[in-house]
Parts: structure tokens; sequence; C-alpha cells
């Protein structure tokens, strides 16, 4: 099966890293006042802000007497590309992307919770520079954690592809921009990692049979990586929360 080369004859992939291992990811809850909850997130250079606001009385035309409703939008910064967007918003694959974004919040939202009532989320890409909607999710998720809404699990994203040593295919986790461009198969896993469970599986282009199953345990591998960057910087703002609390003033 010929493919792209993006692998060095040492092992190493064109950005310096090792086929398993994921671009540095660092990130920060409660960047904003103003909503309830938000965090801000860079997963190598893809830089993405997500915002929360709810949950609040649905509209009439959304409301659910089964659960919350989740609204999501996804935008682009005019600026997050080398060629500048004319439409940062409201074109098809934004609109694809908020849809794919509401189906992996969803899954992990205790939407049962909050009956006839609606959770809003925004994330808007500052800079992408490949797996802008794995970053997308896992700042939501971050949000979500902040703005205090209980969750089953937390919902992480990650992408995988194939590469070849010589004539053994060996995957790739956390897909960059250099990657996704060389024209490769790029399979996008949304997860709830502590669970098992999938949210969403989107697969670039076709990709035979007999390697699917290990692209798919590499992206599975990845997000329980990003799970437990994650819940460490939850923990780590907790902390730092809790430290603020216990300063009394006498």
């Amino acid at each position: 099966m010929p493919g792209p080369d993006l692998l060095s004859s040492q092992g190493l992939r064109l950005d310096g890293r090792r086929p398993n291992e994921l671009r540095r990811i660092r990130c920060k809850l409660g960047v904003f006042t103003q909503p309830d909850g938000s965090a801000y997130l860079e997963q190598g250079n893809t830089k993405v802000l997500a915002a929360v606001y709810g949950p609040h009385q649905a509209s009439k035309s959304k409301t659910s007497t089964d659960g919350v409703v989740v609204n999501c939008q996804y935008s682009m910064a005019t600026f997050s590309t080398g060629e500048r967007k004319n439409r940062p918003r409201g074109d098809r694959k934004s609109q694809e992307m908020s849809l794919h974004l509401r189906q992996s919040l969803t899954a992990a939202i205790k939407t049962e919770l909050y009956p006839r009532s609606q959770i809003d989320v925004y994330v808007e890409v500052l800079q992408a520079d490949g797996g802008a909607y794995c970053a997308s999710v896992n700042a939501a998720t971050l949000a979500l954690v902040d703005a205090g809404i209980p969750l089953k699990a937390y919902a992480c994203a990650c992408t995988a592809s194939i590469a070849w040593r010589g004539s053994e295919p060996e995957p790739l986790v956390d897909v960059g921009h250099v990657e996704e461009a060389a024209g490769g198969v790029c399979l996008t896993v949304s997860s709830l990692p502590s669970t098992g469970s999938i949210a969403l599986l989107e697969l670039s282009h076709k990709l035979h049979m007999d390697y699917f199953d290990v692209v798919l345990s590499r992206a599975m591998q990845g997000c329980r990586d990003i799970e437990v960057i994650l819940d460490q910087a939850v923990r780590e703002h907790l902390a730092e929360g809790w430290t603020k609390q216990d300063v009394v003033t006498i």
C-alpha cells in the first residue's frame, strides 16, 4: 500500500516527533470572566479558545423535555491560516465542524440533568496547524468543566495516520498540518477514554481494513494520553482556586 514518505530513516516524523508522540499541549482554564466557563488550549501550533454559557432556559424552538440542548458554534479567525479567510464563520466547513463538536460534547454531558435548558459552546480557532477539530473538543471539554457542568467523562479527540518503514506499517498519532497536507489518510476520533466509548469517527480517505484497527488503536491511545493531560490541568486549576480561598483576612 503506497503512501506519502512521512518517516525518516531514523524513524522520526517530519517535525522530529516519534510515531507515538503527541504534540506539546498547554492549556488553561478560566481565561475569561464573562462566560460561565472558558479555556485556552495549544496543541502544537494549533491554538483554540472556548467559552461556555449556561445552562439557561432554552428558546421555545429548541426546548427539549428529555435533556439539555447543546448549541455549538465553531469558527476560525481570519488570520488563523496562511490564506486569509473571507468568512470566518457560517461557511459549510464551520457548520459541519459545529455539528461534529455538538455530537462529541453531547455524548459527554449529563444531558438528563437539565431538561428544557440550553448550553451554548463557542469555539474560536486562533491558529490552525493541523488537528483543529481535536483541539476544539479538548478546549471545549475544559470550558465545560470550568462552567461546573456535570460530565459523564472527559471528551477527548485525537487524530492518527499511517506511514511506512520499508514494507511495515507504522501508525502516527496527533497528525500535524504538514502531515495532513502530504495527502495521507487521517482518522479523527473523539471518545470518552475512561468509558472506552467513541463519540465520533471520521476518515479523510479510504483505508484498507487490514490497517484500520492499528490506526484506530493509536488514535484511542492518543485520546487516553490527552485525558491525563486535561485531568492534570483541571486538578491544578482547582488547587489554585482552593489556595486563594484558604487566604483569610483577620
